[in-house]
This record gives structure tokens, sequence and C-alpha cells, in this order.
């Protein structure tokens, strides 16, 4: 992305923000795997998105004055041969100016001290009084996810500096990244293409008795031709009764003659990743069963891409797509009522994707054009012995939708046509 576009993604932020207010959005850190390792470092998604920047330990720091101005730095880490010797080089503030927009860059040795002298008494560096407002992203996952920099700075601002009132800039962002701009969208459509690359990949090498991770190593490789960010989110690969387990990441199975395969991938490209989900029979061809279950999940799912436009209920997507689903597996005599739907669909249908893989937008009440979200149909026979999902991505467009993943094989023909030929 164009620096462009991240200066006009915090000028929108700073127009939804309460005048004299503080925004400070933080990259993350490393956290330890084991002893003296450390996972490999992912910087949070809002703050590339602010900033273009992937770097560990760095701040974004924004303050909005009375009259509606802002003024904004960045904090980096400073530079340290030494630690760069085993670490590498780290973002120097060129670098940082030339990917942000962001002129003002410090070091982050001195972050705390410049808040400090902010909100103890204004008048610091930035020139601008003493701020009302604090803006923090405090989203977690769940209650018991570890506590980010900002959950710290918050306990920190709440014992030193009670005055403040603390405002969600998650929600604010969320806003923003709802509708994806052309350049995003762009990248989407390059990531779809490197899915598409591994998917092929491993549709080819298929055959019984190969192992998972002999899957997951196709795929691998195939992305990694096209640079080193590799997949979005760990992949979901599996045969047989492992396709039971929605979130399946042990890699240890072995395909046996007849298992359907599953999987669920994606590759990243600047920033941006994908989802999808396709599923095939290991020797390459479908069974009677196997064919049935597919032919409802890809009717289902062609009947959404035919469906979809703008103005259309968010909430009305999955239960569309259970709705339908439901009727053509009663009609294929594969389930009894449509009310039972729920023994053979598990999961929802539909979430957007962008910067995360469940990307952290506002849900919303209508669907409009720049939105972009998957249409996930799943079926798990446990009875039949077959689990399995279609997955695509959806581009909303002024009068209907795209499938953007739509040169990935998803019918029984060109699925079993790409593997018979390798």
């Amino acid at each position: 992305m164009d620096k462009s576009f991240h200066m006009r993604n915090r000028e929108r932020l700073y127009s939804l923000m309460k005048k004299e207010s503080l925004l400070l959005i933080f990259s993350g850190e490393e956290v330890v795997k084991t002893n003296d390792e450390y996972y490999p470092f992912y910087a949070h998604r809002s703050f590339v998105y602010l900033t273009g920047l992937t770097c560990k330990q760095a701040v974004l720091c924004a303050v909005r004055d009375a009259d509606g101005n802002t003024k904004e730095c960045l904090y980096l880490l400073a530079p340290d041969p030494m630690a760069e010797r085993w670490t590498g080089k780290r973002v120097s503030p060129a670098e940082a100016e030339a990917a942000s927009g962001i002129s003002d860059v410090r070091f982050v040795d001195s972050f705390d001290k410049d808040m400090h002298t902010l909100l103890a008494g204004g008048h610091y560096s930035m020139r601008t009084e003493r701020p009302k407002y604090l803006y923090l992203d405090l989203y977690r996952f769940n209650p018991t996810e570890r506590l980010f920099p900002s959950h710290a700075f918050l306990k920190r601002a709440q014992q030193e500096y009670a005055y403040l009132q603390v405002e969600n800039a998650d929600a604010l962002i969320r806003k923003l990244r709802l509708i994806k701009e052309p350049c995003e969208i762009e990248a989407v459509r390059k990531a779809e293409e490197i899915t598409r690359d591994g998917i092929l990949a491993m549709m080819k090498a298929s055959r019984p008795g190969m192992y998972e991770y002999q899957y997951k190593a196709e795929f691998d490789h195939a992305l990694g031709q096209y640079g080193p960010d590799g997949p979005g989110f760990p992949s979901i690969i599996s045969a047989g009764q492992n396709n039971f387990c929605i979130h399946y990441y042990a890699y240890t199975g072995q395909a046996k003659d007849g298992d359907m395969i599953l999987n669920d991938v994606g590759a990243q490209w600047d920033n941006h990743t994908t989802d999808v989900s396709r599923s095939w029979p290991c020797n390459g061809r479908f069974s009677e069963r196997q064919k049935l279950l597919y032919e409802c999940a890809l009717s289902t799912s062609n009947h959404m891409f035919a469906t979809v436009k703008p103005g259309m209920r968010m909430a009305d997507i999955d239960r569309t797509i259970r709705a339908y689903n439901a009727e053509r597996l009663v009609e294929a005599g594969a389930l009894d009522r449509v009310e039972n739907v729920g023994k053979l669909m598990w999961h929802g249908g539909a979430h957007h994707v962008g910067y995360d893989v469940h990307d952290v937008v506002e849900t919303p009440v209508t669907i409009a054009p720049g939105m972009v979200f998957c249409i996930d149909v799943g079926i798990y026979h446990e009875d039949w012995g077959i689990g399995f999902r279609l997955e695509d991505n959806l581009l909303v467009t002024e009068d209907g939708c795209e499938c953007l993943s739509g040169a990935i094989p998803r019918t029984v023909e060109d699925i079993e046509d790409v593997m018979r030929k390798g």
C-alpha cells in the first residue's frame, strides 16, 4: 500500500475522535515461545492499517486539540547494533516516514517521559494542551486472552491520570475497515491468485496414502514462490475423519482411498488475506454420496452469488445459506427435515475478510459496495463419513457481487479434470 492510503485512514479516524483527545495505537510485542525463543512477531493489524508498518514495540500517537487540529508522531525502537546483529535491522525513521507519511518519528525510549509530560501538565514537545480523552484499542477476543500494551497503558492511566475519559478506538477503526478501498481489493485479488496456485498444487499431487503434512508442504511451497509472507493464517488441511474437527492443525493423518481432503487456506499479499475452502476425494473421483453432498453445497454457494447485492441484510446471509442448503439436502435424501439442518451444518456461513482472516469490522446492518466477506457452506455427515466445506470470497459491487475466488476449481467436473491431468 502507498503511504497515502495509510494517511487517509488516519485522517478518517481523527475526524471521528472527540476534540481534546489522545490516541495511542501499539504495534505489539513479541511473545515468548520457550526459554529464549520467541514466536514470529505479527504486528497488530489496526496499527498496520494506520501506518503501513509491521515492526515490534512501536506506537502511533496522535493528539487532537480543542480546535480539531491533529498532531501525530511515531515511536520506534532505537538503533542498536548489537541487538540488530542477532535479530535483524530495525526500521529507521526515514523508512517509517516513507511507509506511513508521518514525519515526526521518535524513539520509544522517550515514550513514557513524553506521555507523562503531556498528561501531567500539557505543553510537551507536540505543543498542545493536556487532553481530556484517551483513545485505546482495548479489544480482546475473550477475557482470558493475554493483555496487550494498550491494556498496560490503560492501567497506568487509571492510576496516574484518573481524569482521562477512556474511549474505544477499536469501535472507530472497525467502521473504517468495513469498506475496502480499491487498492485493498487489488491486494485481495493478488492473494486469491496465490491461493489458487497453492490449492492446485495440492489437487495435482493428491493420491491415496498421502499424509496431511505432505499436502501442506505442497501448499506452502507454491506460496513460497511469491515471497516470504506465506499463509495469512494457520492452514487447515485434513483427510477422512479428521475433517470433522473444524479447526484442525495436526497434519498427521493419512488419506485413505476414497477419503475427502478438506482444506481451509489463504495466502496473504500486502497484509491482506483470503479465506478459501476446497475439498476433493484424494483419489480424484467423487463417489456418489460425495458428489451428492458436494452438489448441495455448490448449488447453495451459486445461489448466494446470484442473490447477494447492496441493501440486503447482513444477518440474512447466514440464514439464507442454511435454509437453502437444508432444502437441497432434504431433496437429496441426506437429511430428513430442514429443521434438523444443524446435524449437518456446524458453523456460520459468512464473515468479513481483509487485514484479518476474520476481519475486525463493524458488523453492518445492510450490505454495501466495497465489502468483502466469505460464503462458507460446510456439510458434515458423520453417518456417511463425509465432511467438507466450500468457501469463497465475495466482493459486493454496485449492483450485485463478484466471486473473487471463482478461478479456483469449484465444480465436480473441474476438480476431477485438474486431478486427472495432474
